[in-house]
């Protein structure tokens, strides 16, 4: 006599959806983490120029999303959650995906942001806000922050508005410096203290002192400069013995070895009796943009540490794709340690280099010239 199958638990479906719905409840701190970096490798393959407007509808988009769904999620929150069972699929969808959405799109977000700022600077000036913002992707699957609940991730989506137009204001307007960057920190905090206006009292405070913080973290690390100065970069930057213009380009003339790869140009400067240090660079900056940048030279002393040599002021032009190409000439030096960094007008830096000087003796050399 053959036994009859279990009955089915009450209530429970062996469909696909409801093995898919169970599966997310049970799983939910580590499906946001996936979510969290799947919308992190999404944007590094989808992201365009940082002065394309598909790139900045998008993120416009993606703001406008959080940041409504999350205002929902505060209003409703203590409330009973709306029964489902009768709700069109469309509904029951948003309901159940809306955290794992919010996820993805944050990571999305700070991926971008992550990127253009590590652009935008040298590794040694930009690691301090990027280890920041790694830090809020690893802590908003914290127990201990997940516990914050809401005001945490208003945090974050305030963090991701000041970021945006960090770097839009500056293209809109195609210039950098202090009124800009404060121009943009008003504008960023706009759409958030809008959306606050009707909430009640208690749930303003959940939303403003979280954008307050992160205003203030904004400030401080401005004030320390460590802010990359986007939308600016540097792709590419090198020491030379001659720097000449030319119809088919910039022709950069140097005796580095072929072995040593990994020096742009002459970073081991043997300077002969009448040879001028070239420092050459390209620097990307979006279409009409015109602003004034600064490259500083320094020597290390052996006492004092770095101690400015001169300073060079360069105009750029923005809209070539390979970048504006620039450079600066030193004809008095010393042997030593050299860096030359590029920075705008309010001190922010955007690239520097390293090169050691000594003194040679006069005798033939075998320059190599390569066009940029």
């Amino acid at each position: 006599m053959s036994e009859s199958p279990a009955p089915e638990a009450p209530g429970v479906s062996t469909g696909t959806l409801e093995r898919i719905r169970l599966y997310a409840t049970r799983n939910e701190r580590n499906l946001s983490i996936t979510f969290f970096v799947a919308g992190f490798l999404f944007d590094i393959l989808t992201l365009g120029r940082i002065d394309s407007w598909l790139t900045i509808g998008q993120q416009a988009a993606y703001l406008v999303i959080v940041t409504v769904v999350l205002l929902q999620m505060l209003r409703e929150e203590g409330q009973p959650q709306p029964d489902l069972a009768a709700a069109a699929r469309l509904k029951r969808w948003y309901y159940e995906y809306r955290s794992p959405a919010i996820h993805f799109l944050l990571g999305a977000l700070l991926s971008a942001y992550t990127l253009f700022f590590f652009k935008s600077s040298s590794l040694l000036v930009s690691f301090g806000f990027l280890l920041v913002l790694a830090a809020l992707l690893v802590a908003n699957e914290a127990p201990r922050f997940k516990a914050l609940g809401l005001p945490f991730k208003f945090a974050l989506i305030g963090l991701c508005w000041l970021s945006f137009f960090a770097y839009v204001i500056p293209v809109l307007i195609g210039q950098t410096g202090l009124l800009v960057f404060l121009g943009s920190l008003v504008a960023g905090c706009v759409p958030l203290l809008l959306a606050g206006l009707r909430l009640s009292a208690d749930n303003k405070r959940r939303v403003f002192v979280p954008l307050g913080c992160v205003v203030i973290l904004f400030l401080t690390f401005y004030l320390f400069r460590l802010i990359p100065p986007v939308p600016l970069s540097i792709p590419f930057m090198g020491v030379y013995h001659s720097v000449e213009r030319t119809e088919a380009g910039y022709k950069l003339t140097h005796e580095r070895p072929m072995w040593r790869i990994w020096h742009n140009g002459d970073q081991w400067f043997r300077a002969q009796g009448g040879d001028r240090v070239h420092v050459y660079f390209r620097i990307f900056s979006p279409s009409r943009f015109q602003d004034q940048v600064q490259m500083k030279w320094y020597l290390d002393d052996a006492a004092r540490g770095w101690m400015l040599q001169d300073t060079i002021p360069i105009k750029i032009v923005g809209g070539r794709e390979q970048g504006f190409r620039g450079y600066g000439v030193k004809t008095k030096y010393q042997p030593g340690d050299w860096k030359v960094q590029i920075e705008t007008t309010d001190a922010r830096e955007i690239g520097r280099i390293y090169f050691k000087l000594e003194a040679a003796p006069d005798a033939q050399r075998t320059f190599t010239s390569e066009l940029d």
